[in-house]
């Protein structure tokens, strides 16, 4: 299972970008076709996001993928190591 720690930052990342393109979680879930306390619990750290999610996410805020994962590579490293 997703080091929580590295579940809130993908979370936290996500809601960093929402925000900077003035979306509300309602909005986004809306273009996302997700419901609202779905993208409250992956901001929040909550959430394990499917792939086909993260996907759907990156599309709907017209981001790259690698850009929702900024900052959280070093997360990754550790676990591998």
């Amino acid at each position: 299972s997703a080091n929580p720690d590295t579940l809130k930052k993908f979370g936290r990342s996500i809601r960093e970008i929402r925000l900077a393109q003035g979306l509300s979680q309602e909005k986004l879930a809306e273009l996302c076709d997700l419901d609202r306390t779905y993208i409250s619990g992956i901001e929040r750290g909550l959430r394990n996001v499917s792939l086909r999610n993260i996907t759907t996410i990156a599309s709907a805020l017209d981001v790259p993928i690698s850009k929702l994962f900024e900052g959280i590579e070093e997360d990754v490293k550790q676990v591998d190591s």
